[in-house]
């Protein structure tokens, strides 16, 4: 149950109205700021001839491009950005509960962590607004591809019946995008609290080999190209009723 909590770590008054900041929005502004560092870090010195991280970034970013220019042609240039910054923030949001302190055994005391780093993900707001924004962009590249009125007629395909499935797709998949890693990350948690529960020593640096690392690296992508994919059909379809296909 203590892995359930989402505990309120202070309240701002503004206009009025108490706003509670969580320790996921802590913990996701922790995040941010990381990556803001590691960026200022990386593209500080940039050589004309890349070598070390700087060639490893561009070979990310060149592979990402690539990427995003196969699965949305002309729309890549501004979905680019979008793809490659979701994917390392639920990244390092999934890997960074590896930083909380270790809880020690010495001496006859027992000395506990000042704190905890949960993974933000298991707090079903962040993945509900993170899926809420890649159907809405999913939403927006089908109005600039096919217009309103070509979007419009696309909800009658293939026939006038199917106007509240197609709607009610839109649905589905934002509550399947933000359930899925919502489930997976909070599910992955829990075991692991309940493994250094049972096993204090040893076998938790193992779990966590696996349930911080590999399993949130395979959730962050999974959840990327599920989003890749639902934005590329809202374009493809286009694509396809020009040619006739």
């Amino acid at each position: 149950m203590e892995a359930l909590e989402i505990r309120t770590i202070f309240t701002l008054t503004m206009f009025g109205m108490q706003i509670p900041i969580t320790e996921t929005v802590i913990i996701s502004w922790l995040v941010m700021l990381i990556l803001i560092v590691l960026s200022l870090i990386i593209t500080r010195k940039l050589k004309e001839i890349p070598t070390g991280p700087q060639a490893i970034v561009e070979t990310a970013v060149e592979f990402l491009n690539n990427f995003t220019k196969n699965q949305f042609g002309s729309f890549s240039k501004v979905l680019s950005s979008y793809i490659g910054a979701l994917f390392l923030f639920l990244l390092f949001a999934n890997i960074i509960p590896v930083l909380t302190p270790l809880e020690v055994k010495a001496f006859g005391h027992e000395f506990h962590p000042p704190f905890a780093i949960r993974p933000p993900a298991r707090d079903i707001n962040v993945t509900a607004a993170l899926a809420t924004v890649s159907v809405l962009l999913m939403l927006v590249c089908g109005f600039a591809a096919k217009g309103v009125k070509g979007w419009l007629k696309g909800l009658l395909h293939p026939m006038p019946m199917m106007l509240p499935f197609n709607l009610m797709e839109y649905a589905t998949r934002l509550v399947s995008l933000a359930l899925r890693l919502y489930g997976n990350i909070l599910g992955g948690y829990v075991l692991m609290t309940m493994i250094e529960g049972l096993f204090p020593v040893g076998l938790p640096m193992i779990a966590s080999l696996y349930l911080d690392f590999f399993d949130g690296m395979i959730q962050a992508a999974i959840f990327v190209f599920l989003t890749s994919l639902y934005i590329s059909e809202a374009v493809t379809i286009h694509a396809e009723e020009h040619t006739g296909g």
